[in-house]
């Protein structure tokens, strides 16, 4: 136990303590290492003096002609340079924290925007914010949500609201759902389709999990659709599921901004528009509510909304 007290009371080395000794250690000369680091040299011998008590090693071996390292110096200098280096990456990290965009961005993204929406959010970044690392994470909504919680994710990219305690939500736009069906479908084409089209369609969705499935079976209750009602769950992803409408299993809703890549694969794949107000989704950046960074991912989503200018899509005003 004594032993034990003892060593609590050793007095911890200094980082100006290391600084000297690895100085010395690499020059093998007072002089020289004090003015390396602009340190005086009494200062110098002085702090390698105090390192060696603090140690209780000796260090470094004076001689009159030269300097030199005991093998507890040799394998120290080893340790001492390790423990230098670790903090000045502990500072340039925290530099990088005190700049804004720069350093890691991990960016959580649902399936059913990312394909759609990464092309201009990519363009953004690498355009405004070169030294902004950004790390992107396609997962659905429940997964990405845990992963804010846990500190895995800094901002998320999804449909809301969530109505999730800690989380804040900044909106970025509102998009129309739009009805994808075959070509010779009896509202292909259509415009100002009224709701009530969704009640007797048969309708297919995406699985389990899946956000849009559960916006899509809302605007169907809203329109009237009976339990009764045919659904088809089939698909995984979005691409999956045109390509059963092309089939002729179904017909489905897709989000304004999936249309044209979604459709563009397939000739069959015909459109129909409803009327104003048209069902529709938000998409909005998520965060952890009191979020360290909430001032740069503010800035962020107002750029954001800049970026969606050119999409279909209907941008709220700020404030």
């Amino acid at each position: 136990m004594a032993y034990v007290n003892q060593a609590i009371r050793v007095k911890q080395p200094s980082l100006s303590q290391l600084r000297a000794f690895t100085a010395v250690a690499e020059h093998l000369h007072f002089r020289d290492a004090a003015a390396a680091i602009g340190m005086s040299q009494p200062a110098l011998s002085g702090a390698v003096s105090a390192l060696e008590v603090a140690l209780g090693v000796q260090l470094i071996e004076r001689t009159t002609r030269r300097v030199l390292l005991s093998p507890a110096g040799e394998r120290l200098a080893v340790r001492s340079r390790a423990v230098l280096e670790a903090v000045g990456e502990l500072m340039e990290e925290a530099e990088a924290v005190r700049a804004p965009f720069t350093g890691i961005l991990r960016l959580g993204v649902i399936p059913t925007v990312a394909p759609y929406l990464l092309p201009a959010v990519l363009r953004l970044v690498h355009e405004r914010y070169p030294d902004l690392d950004l790390q992107v994470h396609e997962e659905q909504t429940s997964s990405l949500l845990d992963g804010l919680a846990a500190g895995r994710l800094d901002l998320l990219l999804l449909a809301v609201p969530l109505g999730v305690p800690g989380v804040t939500e900044m909106p970025l736009f509102d998009e129309d759902f739009v009805l994808v069906m075959e070509k010779g479908h009896q509202f292909a084409g259509r415009t100002g389709l009224p709701r009530e089209t969704l009640r007797d369609l048969p309708l297919l969705l995406l699985d389990e999990g899946h956000c849009l499935r559960d916006q899509a079976l809302d605007i169907c209750r809203e329109a009237g659709r009976t339990q009764g009602a045919p659904v088809t769950t089939t698909a995984a992803g979005l691409s999956t599921l045109v390509q059963l409408v092309a089939g002729g299993l179904g017909v489905t809703l897709l989000p304004r901004t999936a249309v044209t890549v979604e459709t563009g694969r397939n000739e069959a794949l015909s459109t129909g528009y409803f009327t104003d107000p048209a069902p529709s989704r938000r998409v909005a950046l998520a965060v952890r509510t009191g979020s360290a960074r909430h001032e740069e991912f503010e800035e962020l989503a107002t750029a954001l909304r800049g970026a969606m200018a050119e999409l279909p899509v209907r941008v709220p005003e700020e404030g």
